[in-house]
């Protein structure tokens, strides 16, 4: 009797333990898609590696573009992206090192320093420039275009300026830098957004895992800037930008350790009409701004300064 007894406890335990791992298997994220960055030139001539947005398989609601600049030869920056207009968006800059001035047509102006975030939403419209300064070492900086739900494609431009002082980081098999969202108790000083967005600098320790729970139908993935990491399916190496299926959670690995980035948001679902530095949901609209560009008459309203 007591032989069959522990049979059937045993039985039941490995029946659990395979539920458990299937149920593992299912809510853990996979990676779908590994992406290439490409080599591009933008702006007046800046040399800079493009991760998203080279074309329509790279663009992941509501992620338009993301792009990597930098180098340590001031020839590859210095002519920087002089005035330009943006509407219908939300531009990220994020400086690991070096500095840029940037400025625009309603009189903000600044400087975005190493370590520091600009989360510029462009609304209904702004004309501006970055202008990256020579810097003694290898300057590299990102810039994030995030598309502005329909409702929120005419509000008033807005900045919102962040010094790498305010960022909050955690210690997590490695070091994590919160830039929005939330790990645990520490909460990223970018809030307040027209979009539910989560974005994290991570240095992975080599042989550690980083782990972090994700709403499900959220786009979510991951640009190595640094190293490689490794999921339950695939891999992602330097350069290259790890995108990844629903689920309820991410895990990642990395055999020698790894810098990269974590970004992630509510998809829209919504039409995209984009031209150059103009994303809206119709072609009409997207004629109607570029006549008002023309006409002198595309700046509505006046900006909040940064904070």
């Amino acid at each position: 009797m007591m032989i069959r007894y522990m049979f059937y406890i045993t039985k039941i335990r490995y029946l659990f333990l395979e539920v458990f791992t299937f149920l593992d298997d299912f809510l853990d994220r996979k990676i779908q898609k590994v992406l290439d960055r490409r080599l591009t030139l933008e702006g007046a001539g800046v040399k800079l590696r493009r991760v998203l947005g080279n074309d329509n398989t790279s663009t992941l609601d509501p992620f338009l573009l993301l792009d990597h600049f930098g180098s340590d030869n001031p020839n590859d920056y210095i002519l920087g992206f002089p005035w330009h207009p943006h509407r219908g968006i939300e531009t990220v800059t994020y400086m690991w090192t070096g500095n840029v001035e940037h400025g625009d047509s309603i009189g903000n102006k600044g400087t975005i320093g190493s370590g520091d975030v600009q989360w510029m939403t462009a609304g209904s419209g702004i004309i501006h420039q970055e202008m990256p300064q020579k810097y003694d070492g290898t300057l590299q900086g990102f810039q994030l275009w995030v598309n502005l739900p329909a409702k929120k494609k005419m509000i008033a431009p807005k900045y919102f300026g962040v010094e790498q002082t305010q960022i909050p980081h955690v210690e997590q098999n490695g070091l994590i830098k919160i830039i929005a969202g939330k790990i645990d108790n520490s909460v990223g000083p970018v809030h307040d957004l027209s979009n539910d967005i989560e974005y994290f600098d991570v240095n992975l320790a080599a042989g550690k895992t980083f782990t972090h729970p994700t709403s499900y139908d959220h786009t979510v993935f991951i640009y190595v800037v640094n190293g490689s990491i490794e999921g339950k399916n695939n891999s992602a190496a330097e350069g290259q930008c790890a995108v990844f299926s629903e689920g309820d959670s991410v895990r990642i690995s990395s055999k020698k350790g790894a810098m990269f980035l974590f970004i992630s948001g509510e998809p829209l679902k919504e039409p995209v009409a984009w031209r150059g530095p103009i994303v809206m949901n119709t072609w009409r609209e997207i004629d109607t701004a570029f006549t008002e560009l023309n006409a002198g008459t595309f700046i509505k309203n006046h900006s909040t300064p940064p904070p």
